[in-house]
């Protein structure tokens, strides 16, 4: 899994690529944190996300309770992969997609 950030006159964009899995998402769960500490906005960009479990949904599920309780944009830009495991959970409709 890798991280890249862009930041844009509007939001911060963070490119996650690669396979989100138990292993990794503890490394994932405190950049996105972090992430959201410091912008306004921001989008994660999951399209070149190959593989999610449930520990990187849950990831995302965290990371959009605290963008909302912190009153901060987050969006997702999803992979095929990723919207269809979301799909399978019932959660496509708790994120804002962009």
């Amino acid at each position: 899994m890798d991280i890249r950030e862009e930041n844009t006159d509007s939001k911060l964009i963070a490119h996650i690529e690669g396979e989100i899995d138990l292993e990794k998402t503890d490394d994932l769960r405190e950049k996105i944190s972090v992430i959201i500490d410091n912008h306004k906005s921001i989008e994660l960009n999951l399209t070149k996300v190959t593989y999610i479990d449930s520990s990187g949904v849950a990831v995302l599920i965290e990371s959009n309770q605290k963008a909302q309780e912190l009153d901060k944009e987050l969006t997702l830009n999803l992979s095929e992969a990723v919207l269809s495991v979301l799909k399978m959970a019932k959660l496509e409709s708790f994120f804002k997609m962009a």
